[in-house]
């Protein structure tokens, strides 16, 4: 068994096009999506179009349930943004995405924790703003009931693989389209991932053991970088030209 798995492309439509044309060069033909597609200062329409042609298993990521799930006066400068770009086909295909899903009866799929679209699982924020590994415990907390051997997540946008002391491995094959931001929750703090580059990761059962990939695929990110600060979000711009908030 041979996947890929994709997240957080957030309306980067060129690094998905890049990324799947690169799952494509590896041979690969099965992949997941672990969710937030369109939300972000880019081209969400376009990237939902792609989204919806791949056909492929998907759960709906936080900024996802945003756009269908808020009122516009509460949403992000992203979200709000995002929604603009989007019909109404566009809404009621997020909007009927589930939170999680099992994947061929082997792979559980979530966005950010089984219980929570919005809580990163691998990480844990500190009061002034440092963002760490979590603790093991936490983590095995979190997948209590999960019975796969292979759990997928994403939300944090950092590309890291944990194994659990029962065997069980925790992937989160990092971001395709947004490789930094700031957010205020759980305290305000950065994630900078430091390239531009798109990421994703490729899963293999190898004899019963999974082995993980991950892959940074170049892209025209200058574009995007142009298009972000075009529609005045230049940190956005920032973390697309370089991998660095400035």
């Amino acid at each position: 068994m041979r996947f890929a798995a994709i997240a957080d492309v957030h309306g980067n439509y060129l690094a998905l096009e890049a990324v799947l044309a690169d799952i494509s060069a590896q041979g690969i033909a099965d992949i997941v999506n672990l969710g937030d597609m369109a939300s972000g200062p880019l081209d969400a329409r376009r990237t939902i179009e792609i989204m919806m042609g791949m056909d492929a298993p998907c759960v709906r990521g936080n900024h996802d349930r945003y756009l269908t799930d808020y009122r516009l006066e509460d949403m992000w400068p992203s979200d709000r943004f995002s929604h603009g770009q989007l019909e109404a086909k566009h809404l009621d295909w997020l909007r009927a995405l589930p939170p999680s899903i099992v994947y061929r009866e082997r792979v559980y799929l979530c966005h950010a924790t089984p219980a929570d679209d919005n809580t990163y699982w691998l990480e844990a924020v500190t009061s002034d703003g440092v963002v760490h590994m979590a603790a093991i415990e936490t983590i095995e907390e979190q997948a209590k009931g999960i019975s796969q051997s292979l759990i997928l997540c994403a939300h944090s946008h950092i590309p890291r693989t944990v194994r659990l002391r029962d065997g069980r491995m925790i992937v989160n094959p990092g971001s395709v389209g947004c490789p930094g931001y700031r957010d205020v929750a759980p305290f305000p703090h950065a994630v900078e991932t430091g390239t531009p580059d798109a990421c994703y990761a490729i899963l293999d059962d190898s004899g019963g053991h999974w082995q993980v990939t991950y892959r940074q695929v170049p892209y025209d990110h200058a574009a995007m970088a142009v298009l972000a600060r075009q529609n005045g979000r230049p940190e956005w711009a920032s973390a697309l030209a370089t991998g660095w908030l400035q």
